[in-house]
C-alpha cells in the first residue's frame, strides 16, 4: 500500500493517523468522563497522568493528520455519492479537528491554570483543585460532548454506508 492517497482508496499514513485516532479518542472518553465522575482524588490522579499525554499525543496526531492533508488529498468521493453528504463529510472533518484542538489548548490552559500539571508530572505538593474553578473547563467539557457527538456521527455515516449502501467507504480505510 502505498504512503499516499490514491483516486479510490486513502493511503498508509492517512490509515494509521486515523485508526490511532480514533483509538486514542476512545480511551480518552473514557479516562476523561471516569475522571470527572470519581471522589476518589487518587484515582482521578492516576485517571489524568494517563489522559493528559495521551491528549497531548492526539492533539500532534491531529496536526499531522492536517500538516499530511497539505501534501496528500483524500480520495475522490465515492461514486453516487450525493453532493450533500460530500459537504457534509467535509464540515464534519474540520469541525472535528476544530474539536480537538479546543480540546487541547483548554486541556493546557487547564493544567496551567489549576496547578494539575505540577501536582500530577511533577510532585507538586497539594491535592488537586477542582477543575470547574477554570473557566476551560466549562469549553473541555462542551468541545468533549461536541466531539463524542460528531463521532458518533461519523461512525453512524461509515456504518450506513457500509451496512445499506455497500459502496466499500470502510475498505478505503483499510478495513476489509
Amino acid at each position: 500500500m502505498s504512503a499516499r492517497s490514491s483516486s479510490d482508496r486513502y493511503g498508509s499514513v492517512a490509515i494509521w493517523i486515523h485508526w490511532l485516532s480514533a483509538a486514542a479518542i476512545v480511551v480518552l472518553f473514557v479516562l476523561g468522563f471516569a475522571a470527572a465522575n470519581t471522589g476518589d482524588p487518587a484515582l482521578k490522579a492516576a485517571l489524568l497522568k494517563t489522559h493528559v499525554p495521551l491528549g497531548l499525543f492526539v492533539l500532534l496526531l491531529t496536526a499531522a493528520r492536517i500538516a499530511w492533508w497539505l501534501v496528500d488529498r483524500p480520495p475522490a468521493p465515492l461514486e453516487g455519492t450525493p453532493r450533500w453528504q460530500v459537504s457534509t463529510e467535509a464540515v464534519v472533518r474540520i469541525v472535528i479537528y476544530a474539536a480537538v484542538i479546543l480540546l487541547g489548548a483548554s486541556g493546557v490552559g487547564l493544567l496551567a491554570l489549576s496547578g494539575a500539571g505540577a501536582v500530577l508530572f511533577f510532585h507538586a505538593p497539594g491535592p488537586l483543585a477542582d477543575f470547574w474553578q477554570f473557566s476551560p473547563m466549562t469549553v473541555h467539557f462542551l468541545a468533549a460532548l461536541a466531539l463524542l457527538a460528531l463521532v458518533t456521527l461519523h461512525v453512524a455515516a461509515a456504518l450506513y454506508h457500509h451496512l445499506h449502501r455497500r459502496d466499500g467507504v470502510l475498505a478505503r480505510m483499510g478495513v476489509g
